[in-house]
């Protein structure tokens, strides 16, 4: 299984990845609900190349894969969130889910995070009960139990690729690692094509199942539906209340076929919240200002330039500074000839009749 998995994944091309790289946003609703009811929640996906970066580890690119998911859990409020780095050969150097749920008065928080390294992968599980001491579990798994494994990142961008093929082979199956953190398996077979609603309108999709296979003999099965070019119609997981659904259906054209969107939504940013962006904010900022200092230190002229400048700006007051200004530049000298010397002309700009002094003067 691991050899077979190993060599489909790498017959995936990078330029079947790239047209894998785009948002999209789902509407939570009750399963059976009437066309048009109020979605409960919303699930959002993107894919895009991003930097990813060990310490002490050169910068590699490599595909960002997000998810984030919020809704109610049998009638309770939940939220989870993914987020993984994955190389387009679909190996996933980095992964971390989180799921919490707003039970009263003890809100439940696990987070899963996975590191890839060269003995093979690492595992912390964490889970938060209200104002308990977090539980906290660490494990590892060697390399040759890893060959061809696909974790959840990876497949949500193997599920659109194998969409926008619109075929796939029988019994295609893949090692993973569950929510848990346990070694299973997932397989992936095609259901067909299928038609399906998007808000009034009608539709042809494809449908692949995806199942993940416990070692007890359990399955958590989910059937995917997808548009010709990879975006998803809808995604329900077998058994659950709520499903996944495309509710706008001015994507569609008239023939029933997809029309491109902005690839990704506007979505609001609370950078300072977030420890990362922050952190890498203040890096950033540190070393804008010791390049900019020592730019002004190797170059001394910069600061007498701009001074003349404005005081020949403030003494002459000229009603257009933009055509003042670069009349001004235009008289300078050339790098390495003094600014002033006694047979020098004069760098300033005389004023002309379209550029009379704003005083009057």
């Amino acid at each position: 299984m691991a050899d077979t998995a190993a060599e489909f994944l790498s017959l995936i091309g990078l330029k079947e990845l790239e047209w894998c790289l785009f948002a999209e946003r789902l509407a939570v609703v009750a399963v059976g609900a009437p066309p048009g009811d109020k979605a409960e929640g919303q699930w959002w996906m993107a894919a895009q190349w991003a930097p990813y970066q060990r310490e002490g580890e050169p910068v590699q690119s490599c595909i960002l894969v997000q998810t984030r998911f919020r809704g109610k859990q049998d009638g309770v409020p939940a939220s989870s969130t993914l987020k993984a780095y994955v190389t387009w050969q679909l190996e996933t150097l980095e992964q971390e889910e989180q799921e919490r749920l707003e039970l009263r008065p003890h809100p439940t928080e696990k987070t899963t995070h996975i590191v890839s390294h060269e003995h093979g992968m690492t595992v912390w599980k964490t889970l938060q009960e209200g104002e308990a001491e977090p539980q906290c579990q660490s494990f590892s798994y060697s390399r040759a139990k890893l060959q061809g494994l696909l974790l959840e990142g990876a497949s949500l961008l193997l599920l659109r690729v194998l969409a926008r093929r619109q075929t796939m082979p029988p019994d295609l199956v893949f090692p993973a690692i569950n929510t848990e953190g346990d070694l299973c398996t997932s397989s992936y077979s095609a259901l067909g094509i299928q038609r399906q609603a998007v808000g009034s309108a009608e539709t042809d999709v494809f449908v692949i199942q995806r199942a993940v296979h416990t070692s007890t003999g359990a399955s958590t099965v989910w059937h995917s539906s997808f548009l010709p070019n990879g975006h998803l119609a809808q995604l329900m997981q077998i058994g659950s209340p709520v499903l996944m659904l495309l509710q706008d259906e001015s994507i569609l054209s008239k023939s029933g076929k997809f029309e491109p969107q902005l690839p990704f939504p506007k979505e609001h940013l609370d950078w300072e919240e977030d420890i990362q962006l922050y952190s890498h904010f203040l890096d950033r900022k540190d070393e804008l200002q010791l390049s900019h200092a020592a730019y002004l230190q190797q170059h001394p002229e910069v600061r007498a330039l701009l001074s003349d400048f404005l005081q020949a700006l403030l003494f002459q007051q000229p009603h257009d500074p933009i055509s003042f200004a670069a009349e001004f530049f235009a008289h300078q000298r050339p790098i390495g000839t003094p600014f002033a010397s006694p047979r020098a002309a004069s760098p300033l700009p005389k004023s002309s009749p379209g550029h009379p002094p704003a005083n009057g003067k």
